[in-house]
């Protein structure tokens, strides 16, 4: 379970990027927060990873404090990011390797690693190949695999489906789709309104480091999300909170 708790982020320049977000993903649910750049989403995911400090408020990973505890609460999380950082000159097995150890994952077998690379769709022949040449989607698809060999409960992903072709990036839901009902908590910060639609349990606006709005599944199966997104992004930020 991921939760967030009066979590604020403001910079030396005074800016306000995360202002007092109060949020809870469950085991099982995959929360998207839509947002224009500079919303404040991925300040919202360093600060859950701890890669920056919060000026306020915390976060939990299954329970364990991020500030508090920083590297016991690693143990419990997997991020992807838009540009998977994945090291260019290891093959794919390599690279799955190395950050399943790094997880602290010591003993898994290469039949384990080639059953995962397998499940994210990635051909055999691309087991063995170095990741420098593999395609955007590929990176994608190895960046999901090492979040899987890594077990961890709750999955972090930053834009994760930006440039990826119609093929690809559906492709990529129906694995997030599997993780959910494996009982991960799943955090997609994304700016695709379809695919938000198309994927999230909820829905959440964030704009100016607020989140604005949360949107039930019921919900946006109903509603004009597109309007909604536009009427809130542009709402001032006292008329939100009022």
């Amino acid at each position: 379970m991921l939760e967030i708790v009066d979590l604020s982020k403001r910079y030396e320049n005074d800016v306000l990027a995360v202002d007092q977000l109060n949020l809870t993903v469950q085991p099982g649910e995959i929360f998207t927060m839509l947002g224009a750049n500079g919303a404040g989403k991925t300040t919202t995911l360093m600060l859950i990873l701890g890669f920056t400090e919060p000026t306020g408020g915390t976060a939990r990973l299954c329970g364990v404090d991020v500030v508090k505890n920083p590297l016991e609460a690693k143990k419990h999380v997997a991020y992807v990011s838009e540009n998977v950082m994945l090291y260019g000159n290891f093959t794919a097995r390599q690279n799955l390797d190395f950050f399943a150890k790094l997880g602290g994952r010591k003993h898994v077998s290469q039949e384990e690693y080639d059953a995962v690379l397998e499940r994210v769709g990635l051909e055999k022949d691309a087991f063995r190949r170095r990741v420098k040449g593999f395609s955007k989607g590929m990176r994608q698809r190895l960046g999901i695999a090492i979040a899987i060999a890594k077990n961890a409960e709750v999955i972090l992903l930053d834009e994760p489906t930006s440039g990826l072709d119609p093929k690809g990036g559906a492709g990529f839901l129906r694995l997030l789709n599997d993780l959910r009902d494996e009982g991960k908590a799943i955090f997609m910060t994304t700016h695709d309104i379809f695919r938000a639609k198309e994927i999230a349990d909820r829905v959440g606006i964030m704009s100016q480091g607020q989140l604005r709005r949360v949107i039930s599944k019921e919900e946006t199966a109903q509603a004009n999300l597109e309007q909604l997104y536009m009427e809130y992004i542009e709402m001032p930020v006292a008329a939100a909170a009022g």
